[in-house]
């Protein structure tokens, strides 16, 4: 993936074939952190707690599906995505950059959550553990080659 043209808070990315069809389906894996691993306190000493836990866990619901529904308007919209001689033209808006890079980053973290959060070595590979390293792994490289795409242009 590289990037080929920022101008007017737009960038256009070129896309190998195999990198379109990768970036597709880790981004259909959204949302991935568990909801019960985001707390408003740790010590759970908060007046009303139980209530105060209940509308966080609501307003993240109402993201999560707001952010779904943009996931597949993203995945459908035939302008976002252009076939090229060589792959894959991708054009996001910088909103849109942003958007997606946080939910790379949802998947990213809640496939690190589902592994037992490791602290630093990758467990080894198992069946049972291989979709969560592979959606973790790929998130973190778009996120990455996004990254790297946008500041190599600064």
């Amino acid at each position: 993936m590289k990037l080929v043209r920022a101008a007017n808070n737009l960038f256009l990315f070129e896309l190998g074939f195999r990198e379109k069809e990768l970036l597709l389906q880790v981004l259909r894996l959204y949302p991935r952190i568990p909801p019960a691993a985001q707390k408003l306190s740790k010590r759970g000493q908060l007046p009303d707690q139980q209530s105060s836990e209940r509308l966080l866990q609501e307003a993240l619901a109402e993201h999560r599906s707001e952010n779904q529904r943009q996931v597949q308007t993203l995945l459908t919209q035939p302008q976002r995505l252009v076939p090229s001689t060589t792959g894959w033209r991708l054009t996001l808006s910088a909103g849109d950059l942003e958007w997606v890079l946080q939910v790379l980053n949802d998947i990213r973290v809640g496939s690190w959550i589902n592994l037992g959060s490791p602290d630093s070595a990758v467990p080894p590979l198992t069946e049972q553990n291989a979709p969560d390293l592979w959606a973790m792994e790929l998130a973190g490289m778009f996120q990455m080659r996004f990254l790297e795409a946008v500041e190599g242009r600064k």
